[in-house]
């Protein structure tokens, strides 16, 4: 017979632990944190890039890291495992929130998306074309797409930040117009940034894909299962020469919304079932006795939520907490020594990226959002009004991981590239800056509307 322990007949010990392991979970799964993180190591990566140590810096990037099976080797540097391969992860989240939100979201519904879309496009032409006019030699307009990217993790971060002030249809909208953002940034980085294509690498893409949806037809949920399809087609990409990082795109388009195994009982009645069959033999079986339930009952846990949304809270933490930050730590490094302002070419790349992220995606937002709604195409949601929408163009602007990631397909010139991710980070420091004053002069005034006192 089992012993049944009441809370205060557990251990001390084991109660403290298990109380800092569901605290440190909550912790994990608060965006504002995230955001926090991802602004540290970019501090980190400047101050070490710009320190007597800066040689240790750039050194350790370049470091050569090589896989080889039989006769084939990878050797790259570590930069690009992490740019390369390590980010794919990033793309697999964005694909599954596209596939998620397109699916039961803010975009499955025309009219429920088109506003956000229509904002999204304004948000990546007006700063394209302020980039344009502020630069006009071949070799600067690579980076036209630089300031086009809007960072959703540190934007709805900083959103995060700003408190329950904030309506929860600001956040949808945001989520939203960061998504299709997203859509748009993919198909930038497949169609202008990926080289000549090397059309026999589709091969093991399509191969990989056939795969995944061939393990999905017999209902395999684990994923461990879709590990060696995801990096048949991650090597496809690479084999390509298309970015390889599109594998994650591709994957998380892909990935079910509702579960891979034909069950005969809903989900949840199947966990109850299981549950109630191992309270009444835990104290009757032998231990080796329900091992079979068990199994069952972690199976039936799986299936209660759809593979996309279990995929992506399991990712959730690697990503956010180091894809992410070991990222922006490669890459945010930028040396003030090696970039040479004075020139035209460098000053212009990083003026043009900076003011296009303020002022370009405020505009493109805001400007492209009153169009739609002045000529009764859409209309504002519900408790989302035009100081909202305005806070939303100043969150737009923070680029961030993006941005860089794209200056980084853009640039050869480690002069540009560097004027590039030094506007990346001016420009998206403004615009969090503006955005956390903005929203909370928008989330106080709210509160005082509400309190029905004059304004």
């Amino acid at each position: 017979m089992n012993r049944h322990l009441s809370p205060q007949g557990i251990p001390r010990a084991q109660r403290l632990a298990e109380r800092a392991f569901a605290t440190l979970e909550r912790f994990l799964h608060i965006e504002a944190v995230s955001g926090i993180v991802l602004l540290v190591a970019a501090a980190a990566a400047l101050v070490w890039a710009n320190s007597p140590w800066a040689e240790s810096y750039h050194a350790l990037w370049h470091l050569p890291i090589s896989f080889s099976i039989g006769n084939t080797e990878i050797a790259h540097s570590l930069h690009f495992w992490i740019n390369d391969a390590f980010m794919t992860l990033f793309f697999l989240v964005v694909g599954m929130e596209i596939r998620r939100e397109i699916h039961e979201g803010a975009l499955s519904s025309l009219r429920q998306a088109m506003l956000p879309i229509a904002a999204a496009a304004g948000g990546v032409i007006v700063p394209a074309l302020i980039y344009l006019s502020v630069n006009s030699t071949p070799l600067q307009q690579q980076g036209w797409a630089v300031p086009t990217a809007t960072d959703i993790a540190f934007a709805v971060g900083v959103l995060a930040l700003l408190g329950k002030g904030i309506p929860g249809n600001i956040r949808v909208f945001l989520l939203a117009l960061a998504i299709s953002d997203d859509i748009i940034a993919v198909l930038i980085i497949a169609f202008f940034y990926s080289g000549g294509l090397e059309y026999h690498g589709l091969i093991p893409v399509l191969v990989g894909v056939l795969m995944v949806f061939g393990l999905q037809k017999i209902g395999i949920g684990s994923a461990w299962a879709y590990v060696i399809p995801g990096i048949i087609v991650w090597l496809g990409f690479l084999f390509t020469g298309a970015h390889p990082t599109l594998a994650g795109v591709v994957l998380g388009l892909i990935t079910p919304v509702a579960s891979v195994r034909v069950m005969k009982e809903r989900p949840l009645e199947r966990l109850s079932y299981i549950v109630r069959d191992l309270m009444h033999k835990q104290d009757t079986q032998a231990a080796e006795q329900l091992v079979t339930p068990l199994k069952q009952l972690h199976r039936a846990q799986r299936e209660v939520l759809p593979p996309v949304t279990r995929v992506q809270m399991a990712l959730h933490p690697w990503v956010a907490y180091g894809v992410m930050p070991l990222f922006a730590l490669a890459n945010a490094g930028v040396s003030m020594n090696g970039i040479d302002l004075s020139g035209a070419g460098p000053l212009g790349v990083m003026m043009g990226v900076t003011l296009a992220l303020v002022a370009g995606k405020l505009l493109g937002v805001v400007g492209v959002s009153w169009i739609m709604v002045r000529f009764g195409v859409c209309q504002l949601p519900p408790e989302v009004s035009w100081r909202g929408v305005f806070l939303i163009g100043l969150l737009a602007g923070i680029g961030f991981t993006m941005s860089i990631f794209i200056a980084m397909l853009a640039f050869d010139d480690p002069q540009l590239l560097g004027a590039a991710k030094l506007g990346v980070l001016l420009g998206s420091l403004i615009a969090t800056t503006l955005g956390l004053l903005w929203g909370r002069y928008y989330a106080r005034r709210r509160r005082v509307q509400q309190a029905g006192q004059p304004v």
